[in-house]
């Protein structure tokens, strides 16, 4: 639930900057975009959290929610770490927001199982933090995969052919 707060509570500031003048973030879906970039790096410091601190999930309850069918937990944790961070600096970078936001689509529909196995086994963090009940995590998990579309929607997808233009000019 704190990640969903952070996500609505950073769009909305996004798209406040851009009703106070800043062109940016003028359009709801760059908002929606940096936004998740921002719920992405905070989702993504987990990944690399040592097992010691406890004020917040940490690289050790990633590795437990992995499902025993995955390979390697442990290299799969820091890899969906770097690619939420990889994914978070696409969405603000417009060039690649499209690239990004479907990769990111596509990585949340990977990391439906961990979510579900975490939920369906009640597995609890360091803190204390209890499993999401699976009631409410597949819709936060389609909320993501939401805005991660909305934004990858919002700019142009890469032109397939730019030296024809080249060629064309000459």
């Amino acid at each position: 639930m704190l990640l969903d707060l952070v996500l609505v509570l950073a769009t909305l500031v996004f798209r406040g900057l851009g009703a106070l003048g800043v062109r940016r973030f003028a359009r709801w879906p760059v908002a929606a975009a940096h936004g998740l970039a921002v719920m992405l790096v905070l989702t993504a410091s987990a990944h690399f959290v040592p097992a010691g601190v406890t004020v917040m999930p940490n690289h050790a309850d990633m590795v437990r929610i992995v499902p025993p069918f995955v390979p390697y937990a442990d290299a799969m944790v820091y890899l969906t770490g770097v690619l939420e961070l990889l994914g978070a600096l696409g969405l603000v970078l417009t060039a690649t927001r499209w690239a990004a936001g479907w990769s990111l689509a596509a990585l949340f529909v990977a990391l439906l199982p961990a979510n579900i196995y975490e939920a369906v086994e009640q597995i609890s963090f360091a803190n204390g933090e209890t499993a999401t009940p699976l009631w409410q995590r597949i819709p936060e998990q389609v909320l993501y995969i939401a805005v991660a579309v909305w934004a990858a929607r919002s700019t142009r997808m890469p032109s397939a052919e730019p030296h024809r233009e080249l060629v064309e000019t000459h």
